[in-house]
């Protein structure tokens, strides 16, 4: 293998996402977007892989070049099966096929973009990377429902786990910025964005996380409700008269944030606050009372707690979610430091004040740079 250069798809049921990294250097040369595959000029995710060949090719960034290495593809999906990167071949394939039941909006488009990158560059070593894949080494203790062990096997029904690459990397930038090793490290990792999740992560190795069989379990989110008791479930299908699809429906796009207070914006939530609108301190109280549940639950799930990680859109930019997640637990170690809280910047900085036993952060994810290393790191074994 002679080139250095990786090219990260991720392909949505419509859009293609791109990034073309050299890991020499971790430098980005090229990123897009293509979006409204199937409603305009780009009929199919074929033609959006063109299209991406082609962005590539105006930029003297080909398919064709000698410095591509390899093409990482992010998965949503990895059930039991994957629990570390695949190189690509048919049989994968047929693998991340199977497991369309537990992610079906998103593992079938993720398996197109596969398919038609595969027949654009068949020379070439792709990789699938899975967001499941960080969560894989949760004990059984906490990937388990405890329901009926033969119906749970039987369906695959248990906790695997979500944003898994970002999660991977901020622990171990995490500790990077702690001039740390991070197998010394006890972490509590926040994903806030539209999509949020948390995990406890002892060592770089992930103990738990608040997704579980699918992304609707654990925090509040912009349109998730998270946990929610079960039995509402029934309650809505018995009294409300509901069906599956709309219950579903419900849970996943008419719940958490914009469920609450019609806004799943949290700049727009603060400014109504602000206004002194009632629904939005709600859902930001609601917001942030779940989020205090967990980081208290996974201090307890790890013992010891060395560092909290904040992440992602809302946890790298809400100086007001991080403040209120923490307030008034100096008693657990943690303390933050207002001034560097308020502090805005697009590098890992800490803003736990001087006193704090655990350092509190704010880490940029970076998927795409994880997907492309994972990728390069297999691809160059």
């Amino acid at each position: 293998m002679n080139g250095s250069r990786v090219l990260v798809l991720n392909s949505g049921s419509s859009s293609v996402k791109y990034q073309l990294l050299d890991m020499a250097d971790g430098a980005r040369l090229s990123s897009g977007l293509v979006e409204r595959i199937g409603e305009g000029p780009v009929a199919d995710h074929t033609a959006a892989l063109k299209q991406v060949a082609e962005e590539l090719t105006d930029q003297g960034l080909g398919l064709d070049s000698p410095e591509l290495a390899a093409i990482g593809h992010r998965v949503v999906h990895g059930g039991t099966r994957f629990t570390e990167p695949a190189l690509i071949t048919d049989e994968v394939v047929e693998e991340i096929e199977k497991l369309v039941p537990l992610a079906p909006l998103h593992n079938p488009a993720n398996v197109t973009g596969i398919k038609v990158a595969r027949a654009l560059r068949p020379d070439l070593p792709q990789v699938a990377v899975f967001d499941t894949a960080f969560h894989s080494t949760m004990p059984e203790s906490a990937a388990r429902y405890a329901i009926d062990t033969g119906t749970a096997d039987r369906f695959g029904v248990r906790r695997y786990g979500f944003h898994g690459t970002s999660h991977a990397y901020v622990s171990r930038a995490t500790a990077k910025l702690l001039g740390k090793d991070v197998a010394e490290l006890n972490t509590i990792v926040l994903h806030l964005g539209n999509g949020a999740s948390a995990s406890a992560v002892r060592g770089g190795v992930c103990v738990d996380t608040s997704m579980g069989l699918t992304p609707l379990e654990g925090l509040v989110m912009g349109t998730r409700s998270g946990d929610i008791d079960p039995a509402a479930i029934f309650h809505l299908s018995r009294v409300g008269g509901m069906s599956t699809d709309e219950i579903d429906t419900l849970l996943n796009k008419r719940s958490g944030l914009i469920g609450l207070c019609g806004d799943n914006d949290m700049r727009e939530i603060g400014r109504r606050m602000a206004e002194g609108d009632e629904a939005a301190q709600l859902a930001f109280d609601i917001y942030i009372h779940r989020l205090r549940k967990y980081v208290g639950a996974y201090t307890a799930v790890l013992g010891r707690l060395d560092a909290i990680a904040f992440t992602a859109g809302v946890g790298e930019n809400s100086a007001a979610v991080r403040e209120a997640a923490l307030r008034d637990l100096p008693a657990f170690g943690i303390e933050v430091d207002a001034v560097r809280n308020a502090v805005r910047g697009s590098a890992a900085r800490l803003i736990s004040a001087g006193s704090s036993r655990v350092a509190v952060a704010v880490v940029p994810t970076d998927e795409e740079l994880e997907i492309a290393s994972q990728t390069f790191d297999l691809v160059s074994d």
